[in-house]
């Protein structure tokens, strides 16, 4: 398991089978990119099951990085649980680079 004394990841799993080692494999990818930044306080990240005769998807994963100023949230849709959740945990690193990116670049701002 990854120390995470300073940075509380917190899971909301309703998938049973979800194997244990992906989420020491997002706490992990988490942690990298909180490395060398203040902004990130935590996380919470959730896998459900939404599978009915309406939908084409099985799973959701959800990440909400709680960082200063805005929270940053990425919900995905996977025929596996963990797959949504892996594609939940890019599209959070994207929105987060971005932010940063953004940020940086305050000359460009109005």
């Amino acid at each position: 398991m990854v120390d995470t004394t300073d940075f509380d990841v917190e899971f909301n799993v309703e998938v049973p089978s979800l194997n244990p080692e992906l989420q020491d494999e997002v706490v992990a990818r988490l942690l990298e990119l909180r490395e060398g930044h203040t902004d990130m306080i935590g996380a919470a990240v959730g896998v459900e099951k939404v599978a009915d005769a309406t939908t084409p998807y099985g799973y959701k994963g959800r990440i909400v990085v709680y960082m200063r100023s805005k929270n940053i949230a990425a919900v995905e849709k996977g025929d596996t649980a963990e797959a949504a959740l892996m594609e939940a945990m890019d599209a959070v690193e994207r929105q987060v680079h971005k932010r940063r990116e953004k940020l940086s670049e305050r000359w460009k701002q109005p």
